[in-house]
């Protein structure tokens, strides 16, 4: 089924809620997920969130590689939203770093200046490392990628996801101009604090993340892990904790999904809407989203061969259906549309249509 849309920045806390630690490439939060979910999304907003400390953003999965120089670009290096009260149990779940993470020597200065001094500005480790700002701003990057550091305010990713020739002036919704993506608005970067090994989590630390589980799908079963990190707990201490939320009547179980076997689990909100769903006419109606959605399902519940789950993929929905698909800039159809239907499924595909240019940069 298509995201569900919601409007303003009070419900972009919803929205977090609903997707914690679910990973996604860097640049597809606010190039892809966040605008599928919030019409009119402002990058302020989560800003203003990340400010408050009523989330954080972070890497919670280690790079393969133990050199940071082997571990992917940033745009592409797998992130997650959360809610800063719930981190400490997402960073117990992820998997441990036992290895330090090996950098350049840039990177190891500003990790040193860190390890000594604490979270500090983007201009007290400058004038700390005495290293050009450039300099600076590549080294954090650097350590973003290895999972080693985060900052106050998600603008101290956009910054380093974006070239320093298109942070220019923006339009802003507050009534002035402001840098678009300036590392100055960061707030303060600090390291991130990693477990070294491998905690035990008991069915009562494991119940909040099957509640994440069910707001994210509204329905889940083992195949949905496909979509999920692989550190998360195995299907059979979840299975637990799920017998347990249906003997309390919390949720539903069930057979909801035909074709999967195995048990299956459901808010009762889900269930409502799976019943609504199946009753109402189809309208045709025509959704697009990114290959690095929650949402992507195509080849594991859905026909057709699988999408990977990057930024610039994508799929469009009629009716909920997947009806064609863009994988590495090759369009696929899935089902044949009328032309009117398909010549909006392919603007939808291509992203013809003009978006913000907060987008238009990250893209």
């Amino acid at each position: 089924m298509p995201a569900e849309r919601r409007q303003g920045p009070d419900a972009l806390d919803a929205v977090i809620t609903q997707l914690q630690g679910f990973e996604a490439p860097a640049a597809a939060w606010e190039a892809e997920l966040l605008p599928a979910r919030l019409d009119d999304y402002d990058f302020t907003w989560l800003d203003d969130l990340c400010l408050s400390g009523r989330a954080i953003w972070t890497r919670l999965t280690r790079p393969a590689s133990s050199n940071a120089h082997g571990a992917g670009p940033i745009r592409t290096s797998p992130i997650a939203l959360l809610p800063r009260r719930a981190a400490p149990l997402w960073n117990r779940l992820a998997a441990p770093d036992p290895a330090p993470r090996v950098v350049s020597a840039r990177a190891q200065r500003v990790a040193d200046f860190l390890t000594e001094h604490g979270a500090s500005f983007f201009d007290e480790i400058v004038d700390g490392v005495g290293q050009l700002r450039t300099h600076v701003e590549e080294a954090l990057a650097e350590l973003v990628v290895a999972g080693a550091v985060t900052s106050d305010s998600f603008a101290g990713l956009r910054a380093v996801l974006t070239p320093s020739e298109k942070r220019k002036p923006f339009g802003g919704r507050r009534g002035h101009r402001r840098a678009l993506f300036g590392i100055e608005d960061a707030g303060r970067w600090s390291l991130r604090k990693r477990a070294t090994a491998a905690q035990d989590v008991d069915s009562n630390a494991i119940e909040p993340i099957v509640h994440a589980l069910l707001r994210r799908y509204g329905v889940i079963f083992w195949r949905m892990l496909q979509r999920e990190a692989a550190w998360l707990p195995p299907w059979r201490e979840l299975l637990h904790v799920l017998r347990r939320l249906e003997a309390r009547g919390d949720i539903r179980g069930g057979r909801f999904v035909a074709g999967v076997s195995g048990e299956q689990f459901a808010t009762p909100e889900a269930v409502t809407a799976l019943r609504d769903t199946r009753r109402a006419a189809m309208t045709g109606e025509l959704v697009a989203v990114s290959g690095a959605d929650p949402l992507n399902l195509v080849g594991v519940l859905l026909p057709g061969a699988k999408v990977p789950a990057l930024t610039g993929n994508r799929i469009v929905f009629r009716d909920g259906a997947p009806v064609a698909t863009l994988v590495s800039g090759e369009l696929r159809w899935l089902e044949l549309l009328e032309p009117e239907a398909a010549l909006l499924a392919e603007d939808l595909l291509l992203q013809r249509r003009a978006g913000s240019p907060l987008l238009a940069y990250l893209r």
